[in-house]
């Protein structure tokens, strides 16, 4: 299994009336996630499924990649790694699994898979992170493939 970290694009701030979940991506941040979208795309996943937290700026990233996008508000702000890991399948699922969502549960899951304890490390704005899980020698262990940044 594949499972693709990926933290939404910058968003602009919240400003009057507008609710932390319709924030809209910055053009800047618009453009990153079209760069990264680009990348993912480049790496011919199997049987990709994108999950995206229900979150605007999350949706707007997921949507950058013009592949179908299912909601998960298992996936929105304030979500946890139980949450994140829940909503993957991880690591059971067949295939890719890209998840949108935000930090600090992108980050803190990350930590879990590579050192095996909840930490909080940071994914910058539009950046994934690439694990994959296999089996070795009658072992499990989670691979980073990748990291990449706009």
């Amino acid at each position: 299994m594949d499972l693709i970290l990926w933290r939404h694009a910058e968003a602009k701030e919240a400003a009057g009336a507008v609710a932390d979940a319709d924030r809209e991506l910055t053009t800047r941040g618009l453009h990153h996630a079209q760069q990264v979208a680009e990348w993912l795309r480049g790496q011919r996943l199997p049987k990709v499924t994108v999950l995206s937290s229900p979150a605007k700026r999350a949706l707007q990233t997921a949507q950058t990649l013009s592949l179908p996008v299912k909601v998960k508000t298992q996936l929105g702000v304030g979500a946890n790694i139980a949450d994140l890991l829940g909503a993957a399948d991880w690591p059971d699922h067949s295939g890719a699994i890209i998840l949108v969502s935000h930090q600090p549960a992108l980050g803190r899951l990350a930590s879990l898979l590579l050192a095996g304890t909840e930490a909080d490390w940071t994914i910058k704005k539009a950046g994934v992170w690439w694990f994959s899980n296999r089996v070795r020698h009658d072992e499990t262990q989670t691979v980073l493939r990748a990291v990449h940044n706009p």
